[in-house]
């Protein structure tokens, strides 16, 4: 029982990276014992035979590491439980004694999270719904800012500029653009970043997206503000004012729902607003021809109706997520189709995406389980004396790439070496007195988990063996050879942990990423190409929309992928494309795809030439994203060459009228534009001399 309740506090407090405030990880640690009884009991069992250990330690291992898809507090508490499993798989086997054990970890894992809670409690952190509701306000406030500009009545920028708060209006593009990038879940305290995959986690990330959306139109539109002076007051930007007034009391409303944990703002009122906005545009656009706005304040509409799609999106998904319950099936259904969708299928159809070769989360899993199992299967067959040391090593030193993992190793031998002689010297000079042990082993341990993360992995090694070999003296007689027992076991340990890390996936996610992301930019131009289509059918809807699953899905990879790859040691900032980017282009188009085909069914007064203005323009960009894949997986350029560019814009074309929709498209593929020559001229040259093959 001692034994279980040293290691409780060990395995969940010390050695697994559960992040959040002290009640966050006591909540994490309870939640987590019923596991770890499982565990224990699992392991006693299979302690029978060698094969049963290995066997049952390949299936522990993927599973708990697996569960990092389920957000970062499951990926935190799984190497504690990993442990509870391989300290109950080794011998001796005694399956009478596993009551003492389970008692044993029990305790210890109880103590600990109460003095999470009462003893020395982790200060909390700002939640991300409260990170989200500050985003919000701001965007409510630019919004407000951006109405009175158009309805005549404010200057241009009336925001602060001395870095003091925010009044009442706020319209400064670098403030809008920065608070966006907080919202990014690399700025966030991993106990708070929405990355579960139920219902509600799923909901406050779309949120978090829309805002950051919503916030970088404002940022644009604001930029835009100073040269449209001429424009102010009339009729087309009296309206263009009254939506940004409801999209301002959206947010608002969105904002003070976030703060009380109650959704309170009215569903479908900004809806019927943007369809009202939209008939207004065409019955302008096709009217008098002294009555028809001009082509750059029907451009301003166009980016205003963008902004009130993005806040209905916003306050649609922050509903979803404060209610989580399921709902009737939402506009648009296809990006929010997990309202409607059980909690369950939400889970398998997360754990069922990762099961790919191209995840970076299965590949850890794999690789985790398979040095696990390895080093189960020397240790037991070699019969090594407190052989779970060599898992634990396994364990604590194996990284992501084989070379951060060489690293972590040489640092560990060193100072596993250095451990061992002061161990080796402690137990020859105590020899058996107990209570010597017993005295030192509190403050070692002090010393050991506070000092160890402060000065790396050499000196957290030498203090964690002398931290066991105390705890073990008093366990039961021991010797100087204890700390030579210590020295083989982590010797093997990272000897097996380092040739997995060279044959499995040594290069971590920086080949991933690349694989991903042109995956994901080959997913864009049947996207692109199909919207398109959508929206000149005629008659119009006569031509379904093309499915956003195949988008959805390698995005999420590629999200994955890319926050693995930013973890990783290394110079990011150079030899790649831009990713981010191109995860921001996705979101992009996803939702161009779905609200444009939804307000912008067109009149039967599109003419041939603007129709093929916008065909022309489509296949462009498919072509383009269809040469970055390729550029992006280190492969050379297709050899088909892009069509040429269509000569005219839409309100160029003759005898074209400048048509509301034709605008809206116009914006659409002309940013997509803009974005994919970003992520080119990002693309790191090719090799000379050596075609078709990427420099990186």
């Amino acid at each position: 029982m001692a034994i279980y309740a040293l290691f409780g506090p060990v395995a969940l407090g010390m050695l697994s990276p559960i992040p959040g405030s002290g009640r966050q990880r006591a909540a994490v640690m309870l939640r987590a014992l019923p596991v770890g009884l499982v565990l224990v009991a699992l392991g006693t069992a299979l302690a029978v035979r060698t094969w049963a250990a290995v066997l049952g330690m390949l299936v522990v291992g993927f599973a708990l590491a697996f569960a990092a898809v389920a957000g970062p507090r499951p990926a935190g508490a799984a190497p504690g439980l990993q442990l509870f499993y391989i300290l109950a798989c080794f011998p001796p086997y005694a399956p009478e004694t596993l009551g003492a054990r389970l008692t044993g970890l029990a305790l210890g894992v109880l103590l600990l999270a109460a003095c999470e809670v009462f003893l020395l409690p982790a200060p909390p952190t700002v939640s991300y719904r409260e990170s989200l509701a500050d985003a919000v306000e701001a965007a409510g406030r630019a919004a407000t800012g951006a109405a009175a500009f158009s309805a005549g009545t404010a200057a241009p920028d009336a925001g602060p500029r001395d870095g003091t708060p925010a009044g009442p209006v706020d319209s400064s593009a670098d403030r809008l653009r920065a608070i966006g990038h907080q919202l990014r879940f690399s700025r966030l305290p991993p106990a708070e970043r929405p990355a579960g995959a139920g219902r509600m986690d799923r909901a406050m990330a779309q949120a978090g997206v829309a805002a950051r959306t919503l916030l970088d139109q404002l940022a644009r539109l604001s930029d835009n503000q100073p040269t449209a002076t001429a424009r102010r007051g009339t009729d087309a930007a009296a309206a263009s004012a009254d939506l940004l007034s409801r999209i301002a009391a959206l947010c608002a409303a969105t904002a003070a729902a976030l703060r009380t944990g109650r959704p309170n703002a009215l569903p479908g009122s900004m809806e019927q607003a943007i369809r009202d906005f939209q008939a207004l545009r065409i019955r302008q656009a096709t009217g008098p021809p002294e009555a028809v706005p001009s082509v750059p304040e029907l451009r301003r509409q166009a980016a205003v109706l963008g902004m009130a799609e993005s806040a209905r999106m916003l306050e649609t998904a922050v509903r979803v997520g404060l209610d989580g319950r399921r709902t009737r099936p939402l506009p648009p259904r296809e990006l929010f189709w997990y309202a409607d969708t059980g909690t369950a299928r939400l889970w398998w159809r997360r754990l069922v995406g990762n099961m790919t070769l191209h995840s970076v989360q299965f590949q850890n899993a794999a690789r985790t389980a398979l040095g696990l199992g390895a080093a189960r299967l020397v240790a037991g067959s070699l019969d090594l004396s407190h052989g779970f040391w060599v898992l634990l090593a396994v364990l604590t030193l194996g990284r992501t790439t084989a070379g951060e993992t060489w690293a972590a190793v040489r640092s560990a031998l060193v100072g596993t070496l250095a451990g061992a002689v002061a161990a080796g010297t402690l137990l020859l000079v105590l020899g058996q007195h107990t209570d010597a042990y017993a005295a030192v082993l509190a403050p070692g341990m002090l010393a050991a988990f506070a000092l160890g993360p402060l000065l790396g992995i050499a000196w957290a090694q030498a203090l964690f063996t002398l931290v066991v070999s105390a705890a073990f003296a008093q366990l039961a007689p021991a010797s100087w050879q204890l700390a030579e027992a210590r020295i083989v076991d982590v010797v093997t340990g990272s000897a097996i942990g380092l040739l997995c890390g060279l044959l499995a996936w040594p290069a971590g996610a920086r080949r991933e990423v690349r694989r991903t992301v042109a995956g994901l930019l080959d997913s864009y131009g049947p996207l692109i190409t199909g919207t398109v289509g959508a929206l000149l059918a005629n008659p119009p809807g006569a031509a379904p929309l093309p499915s956003t699953y195949p988008t959805l899905h390698r995005l999420r990879l590629a999200e994955t992928a890319y926050a693995q790859y930013r973890s990783e040691p290394g110079d990011h900032s150079v030899a790649h494309a831009d990713w981010q980017a191109v995860l921001i282009t996705a979101n992009h188009i996803l939702v161009g795809s779905r609200w444009l085909p939804r307000f912008d069914l067109p009149p039967a007064t599109v003419t041939p030439d603007a129709a093929a203005w916008a065909r022309t323009n489509a296949d462009r960009l498919a072509l383009t994203t269809a040469r970055l894949a390729a550029l992006c997986a280190g492969n050379g350029p297709p050899s088909d060459p892009s069509p040429p560019p269509a000569p005219h814009t839409p309100a160029e074309v003759p005898g074209s009228p400048p048509l509301p929709m034709l605008i809206d498209l116009e914006q659409w593929l002309s940013s997509l534009t803009a974005e994919l020559g970003h992520i080119e001229r990002s693309v790191p040259p090719l090799r000379s001399g050596a075609p078709g093959k990427s420099r990186w």
